[in-house]
């Protein structure tokens, strides 16, 4: 599967903070509580709560209740997400690749003619 145009402006806008990639961070190691999460930063409750919102909805991460108490949320990375937003960039580097092969062929056929 491909991510849309508009999945990937999400997934892009949601790493675009800093605070959030550092979220991104700290979950690559283990899932996490949302107290554990904010505890880690100097932010309010209110803003890591937004932070957590905007990753969910760019498809980096998701919550899971706790079945012995449901207002508490376990956070942990979308691994998929991140296997489509790598294989993206893979294409975009792949056409840069391209263009700089040619632009080489074109430079050293340059170089030969003079």
């Amino acid at each position: 599967m491909r991510l849309s145009e508009r999945e990937i402006d999400g997934t892009l806008a949601a790493l675009a903070d800093p605070t959030r990639r550092a979220v991104v961070d700290l979950l690559r190691r283990q899932p996490l509580r949302a107290g554990e999460i904010a505890a880690r930063f100097d932010v309010s409750a209110p803003a890591m709560s937004r932070h957590l919102r905007v990753l969910r909805r760019g498809g980096l991460i998701e919550e899971d209740r706790v079945e012995e108490d449901a207002r508490v949320r376990v956070y942990r990375l979308r691994p998929e997400r991140f296997r489509h937003l790598q294989a993206w960039l893979e294409r975009v580097e792949g056409f840069w690749a391209g263009q700089l092969d040619a632009f080489k062929q074109h430079a050293e056929t340059r170089a030969r003619r003079r």
